[in-house]
């Protein structure tokens, strides 16, 4: 049958008259929605022809990469300042010689006379001899032959200086920078920043950056003096020295400074790039957090864990994007179903989309090889749609398997082990012992007398995949210290670099949260330039303008690549924040995460999610002849437009899956178990948003945004959860299962809205009664208050002498039992 409304076919007529007029109209209505439609479609599943991309997530990209972006395409030219300033001391110093010809003891001896000659009035000469050091920190590239020899060079000019102290002396330069009035001064009255108004900073962040990145990375071949040295450095920059606060809190205070417009000058990408790093370094990167989590459980004597998530995420396979043709927000534009199954072959088109997300190999199990004239002599009907709707995990019918054994690969089973909280076997034996006996035990989860056999099961299944989390563990022992401050004594904790961090940040950690996320607003590709948002290009326009029109296309792809590298750095550096402070304690997570969301995190990353995520995944804004430590050994070739636009050949841009994955996972820390927040989701329509992010075939940003539509799918309604049934299989498939929990359904008894302020108000007054306990107290102070509590007191631990349980017999008859006791007196003086 021929479908009604194809081209050259008579249109009904539009108002039901039969005017010519009123049909012309319905045939241009018609063929605008068909055009519409198709090019809707045509969007829309683009991107099924997306490669699987060959992304493996870390701590951060590869060592040259990560050190090319400190530096902008404008800063290029310095490279060869900072050789001259090298060139033309080193001269004054040595003879005859060049830097890698001298042996170890003539190179220290050398840094440490470049050392010397910093601590001059002069900011014209102190700057040409940070320079100097900038340039071995780079690695003397101009005695090297290739990038190889350039990354050997600078990591172990890195070391050496490091060994000389060159860090601690930058350190206080940054200090006279950061206070530097006439700096700030000069750059608030100008229009326009430029790079040239930070040039001290961006030379002594860069040389701090280098050592940082340098000293950070391990290697087998290091030597027991790198190594050691290595564990000086990050308890260095880790804990207080000399009654200094820890590093990152100082560049803390340089993203407030620069977000609150007193030093416009900053040059803060420089400053997140180095902040991330000092954090990652001190508190230690994903993998060593699985390892602290491992140890940690072991320590509270928990049962380890069920997997380890980095290796179950690896071996992940990504899936085919969803159909977004049958979605409810677009199926005004589809033709109804009625007139579907009037058309040939309309079947095996549908089954063509609900295949694109099959879990076997991305074929239907349902499908067979059939010639396709058998297929289209079945009559159409309404068992067409429930053949789609049927779960892809159920094995086809005996008559139905393919007949070729390598054409399905079965899977061995569900990626993550199951999980049970203590809460859902409460409610679950709660709602049990209701419906069968009358009344309730609370929370007794043991006593079963009265339930039948079947329930019997059912909470043994429960018990066998029961789940300790750190977090309870840690609020159960906050409830006992709340609740008996006294007789349990004062808390014994331990001084990690994260609590040393914590406690730093705990006063100033609301400002810290609004600068970081004021500057990844501004940073975001979604977000529109505004008089009053803050200038994050301080550190990458030029002095001049560009004046032709290659210069204008590098400074365009400059700009982006600034941006892209701001969100990377921000979006880890939260992330790697979150995690740490959840293992040390959660409700130092809390505390954070709370802070994020009254600072509108959440609406902030679906902003940034509401663009073509693939089109910013493969984005090409770099310029691979400009990148550092290529653009140094080899002479530049003259610049042009196509060799602008040529860019490099890889699939996507690391950085940008990086930044993607790493908001993913921060809204899903900030929403997870939050009932409030999951409302927030709902309300700001983030399903359509995050559902088009499915279209990155990759399996770690596919299972982060599943995860934030499971969390949600029970609020969306029963038509969108009919409407996209082949993502609500992929969600079976990939995320963790929780035994209970009735996501696919929405019959959730904890989903109630008048609950949801009082969540976080209570959430707000745990984590505030938990700073109290521990921060607020006056500790060594001569005005703090003296404790007359008797039990109290006698609650205190005294230190008493090694020899004391010998007489401690003979010290009871002496003071306590010769001692005559007058009751009455006692008495009358209470």
């Amino acid at each position: 049958m021929d479908d009604p409304a194809a081209p050259g076919t008579p249109a009904p007529p539009a108002n039901g008259n039969g005017n010519g007029n009123g049909g012309g109209k319905g045939k241009q209505a018609a063929a605008k929605g068909r055009e519409a439609f198709r090019s809707q479609r045509r969007e829309s599943e683009g991107s099924v022809d997306c490669p699987t991309l060959e992304f493996e997530y870390g701590d951060a990209d590869g060592h040259a990469a990560e050190l090319s972006e400190l530096y902008s395409y404008t800063e290029n030219l310095e490279f060869t300042t900072n050789r001259r300033c090298f060139e033309e001391d080193f001269k004054t110093q040595v003879q005859n010689k060049e830097w890698l010809e001298l042996e170890e003891d003539a190179q220290k001896a050398y840094v440490m006379g470049l050392l010397d000659r910093l601590e001059v009035v002069s900011r014209e000469r102190r700057l040409k001899v940070a320079r100097a050091v900038l340039y071995l920190a780079q690695g003397t590239f101009g005695e090297c032959d290739s990038e190889v020899d350039v990354l050997h060079w600078s990591r172990y000019n890195c070391f050496l200086l490091y060994q000389m102290g060159t860090f601690s002396t930058f350190l206080e330069l940054l200090h006279v920078e950061i206070d530097n009035s006439q700096a700030c001064s000069s750059a608030l009255r100008k229009p326009a920043v430029s790079i040239a108004d930070s040039t001290e900073l961006r030379v002594l962040l860069s040389v701090m950056y280098l050592m940082v990145e340098n000293i950070r990375l391990e290697r087998e071949t290091d030597s027991y003096g790198w190594k050691t040295a290595r564990e000086t450095f990050r308890s260095e920059l880790s804990y207080s020295v000399h009654n200094e606060e820890p590093f990152a809190l100082l560049l803390f205070s340089m993203v407030t400074k620069f977000c609150s417009g007193l030093a416009p000058h900053f040059p803060i990408k420089k400053v997140l790039l180095l902040l991330w790093k000092v954090v990652m370094f001190t508190l230690g990167g994903f993998e060593h957090l699985q390892s602290l989590k491992v140890r940690k459980r072991a320590e509270l004597g928990l049962p380890p864990l069920p997997e380890d998530s980095i290796q179950v995420v690896k071996s992940m396979r990504a899936a085919s994007p969803p159909s977004y043709t049958l979605d409810l927000g677009e199926s005004q534009l589809a033709p109804p179903p009625s007139k579907l199954r009037g058309r040939r072959g309309s079947r095996r088109q549908l089954l063509t989309k609900q295949d694109s997300l099959d879990i076997y190999n991305e074929r239907d199990l349902f499908k067979n090889e059939e010639p396709a004239a058998e297929e289209e002599e079945e009559p159409p009907g309404d068992g067409e749609l429930d053949l789609l709707e049927q779960d892809p995990l159920v094995p086809p019918p005996p008559s139905q398997a393919p007949l070729s054994a390598d054409r399905v690969a079965f899977p061995k089973g569900l990626p993550w082990a199951p999980k049970v909280r203590q809460k859902d076997i409460e409610q679950f034996l709660e709602m049990s012992r209701n419906k069968f006996i009358g009344f309730t035990l609370g929370q007794d989860t043991d006593t079963l007398v009265g339930l039948p056999r079947p329930i019997h099961e059912s909470v043994k299944t429960l018990k066998q995949h029961k789940y300790i989390s750190i977090a309870d563990v840690q609020i159960k022992n906050e409830e006992e210290l709340e609740k008996c401050p006294m007789s349990l004594g004062e808390e014994v904790v331990p001084e990690t670099p994260c609590e040393i961090l914590y406690q730093g940040m705990l006063y100033s950690l609301p400002q810290y949260m609004i600068a970081l996320l004021k500057i990844l607003l501004a940073a975001a590709p979604t977000s529109k330039a505004k008089t009053d948002s803050i200038n994050i290009l301080a550190d990458v326009l030029p002095e001049e303008m560009p004046i032709t029109v290659v210069q204008s296309m590098k400074l365009g792809i400059d700009v982006n690549r600034h941006k892209e590298i701001i969100v990377k750095s921000i979006s880890a550096l939260l992330l790697l924040l979150l995690k740490h402070f959840r293992l040390n304690h959660i409700y130092q997570f809390e505390y954070v995460s709370q802070h994020l969301v009254f600072a509108n995190c959440i609406p902030l990353i679906l902003k940034f999610f509401n663009q073509n995520i693939l089109s910013y995944i493969t984005a090409k804004n770099s310029i691979a002849v400009l990148d550092y430590p290529g653009c140094i050994i080899q002479d530049l070739p003259e610049l042009t437009a196509e060799s602008l636009e040529a860019g490099d050949n890889s699939q996507f841009c690391w950085r940008n899956l990086f930044s993607c994955i790493n908001l993913l996972r921060l809204l899903n820390k900030l929403t997870k178990w939050k009932h409030s927040r999951t409302m927030m989701l709902v309300v700001f329509k983030s399903a359509p948003i995050l559902k088009r992010a499915l279209k990155v075939k990759q399996a770690m940003l596919q299972l982060y945004v599943l995860k934030l539509l499971k969390i949600q799918t029970k609020y969306l309604g029963r038509q969108w959860r009919k409407s996209n049934m082949k993502t609500m299989s992929a969600i079976y498939q990939k995320v963790r299962h929780r035994m209970n929990d009735d996501w696919a359904y929405g019959n959730d008894i904890d989903a109630r809205p008048w609950d949801f302020q009082a969540e976080e108000c209570t959430l707000r007054a745990n984590i505030e009664a938990f700073n109290s306990r521990r921060y607020d107290r006056p500790r060594d102070s001569e005005f703090s208050p003296v404790d007359n509590c008797l039990q109290s007191v006698l609650g205190q631990r005294l230190d008493l002498p090694e020899d004391f349980h010998y007489s401690y017999e003979l010290w009871l008859e002496r003071e306590v039992f010769s001692q005559p006791i007058c009751w009455e007196e006692l008495l009358q003086n209470h």
